[in-house]
């Protein structure tokens, strides 16, 4: 899949990029099971019937906040750290683009008018759910990977 990257940093996957481009008829899972989030892509063809149902209540354990972010005008770069606040690598994410951010820490910079979605788990718990730390000197920032 030349239009997925997986940002891992050691054996920690920190981020899945699905780029706007990604096209596969079908469903395909990107993430796995062990994180919080699920995401997916699904392509089917005029006439396909998605049976009624609803979910059921199942209870599960989560521990870190997991978030989402669906590019859909202008351009963000997302710059990885480390928990420890070390900072990484970067990434530039356009219209259309969708990141699964699993782990590690993570800022972000507006390169162009942005408009955007953001899918995370809820309730929204104020300070208590982040910690918030410098980021790193403009002249380290490495970006990496298409979008640039």
């Amino acid at each position: 899949m030349e239009h997925v990257e997986h940002v891992r940093f050691g054996d920690q996957l920190y981020a899945i990029i699905v780029r706007a481009s990604f096209r596969e008829p079908g469903i395909h899972f990107f993430s796995t099971p062990e994180l919080s989030q699920q995401l997916a892509f699904m392509s089917h063809p005029k006439g396909k019937t998605i049976e009624p149902h609803r979910h059921n209540k199942v209870t599960r354990e989560v521990h870190y906040t997991q978030e989402a972010l669906l590019i859909q005008k202008g351009k963000l770069q997302v710059d990885f750290y480390t928990v420890e606040e070390e900072y990484l690598e970067s990434r530039v994410l356009g219209a259309g683009d969708i990141i699964l951010l699993c782990s590690g820490a993570h800022g972000f910079h507006v390169l162009e008018p942005l408009e955007m979605f953001e899918i995370k788990q809820g309730p929204y718990s104020g300070e208590n759910d982040k910690t918030r730390f410098a980021e790193a000197d403009r002249s380290e920032i490495r970006i990496k990977g298409p979008g640039q």
